[in-house]
């Protein structure tokens, strides 16, 4: 059976420009919105755990975000992860509740956030990168088990060539327009 399946590899591709837009949304021009904290992860019980899983997190204002911890011994580990996180938000702690004000729009905090961005799109890109090199590494298993011909092996790569270029194409106007509305441009 053959190790190649385009199919497959366009659903990943797929991912990692959904997964880029999902990110995106969670950087916002200066609203309060739950999405925000969607990148955090917190160390807690032993592994890294999404916010979400730890903590019930809600936008009672519009420039305010409130994080109730369901563990009182996660209030420590949740404050850390939010501060490195690198968002800029410095969070207040009221008990088992976390307070986050969303900060102004500086000319310096929109520079932070497109550069977050950028970052996201790098790592989307990188994504992308990994698909097809494990597309093209299924091709060359599938020519030396002859399952495929030379000609096939190569016809093939250009497909896998042009769905990555495409992809990449996708994920940097996603990263230019998040950039563009960041800066207000």
């Amino acid at each position: 059976m053959p190790a190649y399946n385009k199919s497959d590899l366009e659903r990943r591709m797929h991912g990692a420009v959904e997964a880029l837009k999902h990110d995106l949304q969670g950087l916002r021009t200066g609203r309060a919105t739950v999405t925000l904290l969607d990148p955090v992860h917190v160390e807690v019980y032993g592994a890294n755990m999404p916010l979400n899983q730890v903590a019930t997190v809600s936008a009672p204002e519009p420039r305010m975000l409130s994080v109730q911890v369901w563990d009182k011994s996660n209030v420590g580990p949740v404050d850390k992860a939010i501060r490195s996180a690198g968002l800029g938000l410095n969070p207040i702690v009221d008990g088992q509740t976390l307070r986050l004000p969303i900060p102004d729009l500086t000319e310096e905090r929109r520079k932070e956030l497109a550069k977050l961005a950028s970052q996201y799109a790098e790592k989307a890109r990188v994504a992308a990168r990994n698909v097809r090199r494990d597309g093209m590494d299924a091709l060359k298993t599938d020519e030396k088990k002859h399952e495929i011909s030379e000609d096939e092996r190569k016809r093939h790569e250009t497909e896998v060539q042009k769905l990555t270029d495409s992809t990449i194409a996708e994920i940097d106007a996603a990263s230019h327009a998040k950039e563009k509305e960041i800066l207000g441009k």
